[in-house]
């Protein structure tokens, strides 16, 4: 068995998502056997994570002081703006490289099962920011609670008059029908629009 602190380790790892008991104590071991390229460095990172990281004031998304590099980037569009429901949505988003507007993250999406209502989201301030813009894209999971969430938000947004649009739903490039769920190809019929 392993030692106090070894344990605490793992149980710890344990609660990250992707890992359960078996994938913690892999990854421990292999933290514990590269102490020096691995395991100080490792523990450095997350020190300062700790202590700096903080959610922009602006957007939500994770930065190191009041704003985050995209809010602070004057290139962007300050009247395109993306909403989103996690910073992973976010980062995702930028992996692409194709939108280049501000960001605004709710911080979850309602949900009566889990007890998230408006109140707990970001959605007063994206009201705010909404003024300001001239389109708010609402770029939202494709979820029961994804979709409601949505809903609700364009309900909101209708007050401020800005353009609401959504992101395109339906089939991937590459992707074979026969692999598709009934909602992806059901979305898909109905965004489906006339070829040039």
């Amino acid at each position: 068995m392993a030692d106090d602190a070894v344990q605490r380790l793992i149980e710890l790892m344990a609660k990250l998502p992707g890992l359960g008991p078996r994938s913690a104590r892999r990854a421990a071991l292999a933290l514990v056997k590269r102490r020096d390229t691995l395991l100080a460095p490792l523990a450095e990172a997350m020190a300062e994570v700790a202590a700096e990281a903080r959610l922009c004031v602006e957007c939500g998304n994770l930065a190191t002081g009041p704003l985050c590099s995209i809010c602070l980037d004057q290139t962007r569009d300050a009247a395109l703006l993306c909403v989103v429901e996690e910073v992973g949505d976010l980062w995702a988003l930028e992996r692409g490289g194709a939108f280049r507007g501000r960001y605004h993250v709710l911080g979850g999406v309602l949900s009566a099962l889990d007890g998230v209502g408006p109140e707990q989201l970001r959605i007063p301030r994206l009201v705010e920011r909404a003024a300001g813009a001239r389109e708010v894209i609402l770029a939202l999971n494709a979820t029961v609670d994804g979709q409601t969430t949505a809903h609700y938000v364009a309900e909101r947004l209708a007050r401020t008059g800005v353009a609401v649009t959504s992101l395109a739903q339906g089939v991937p490039v590459g992707g074979a029908l026969d692999y598709l769920d009934d909602g992806t190809i059901g979305a898909a019929l109905r965004a489906r629009r006339a070829l040039p």
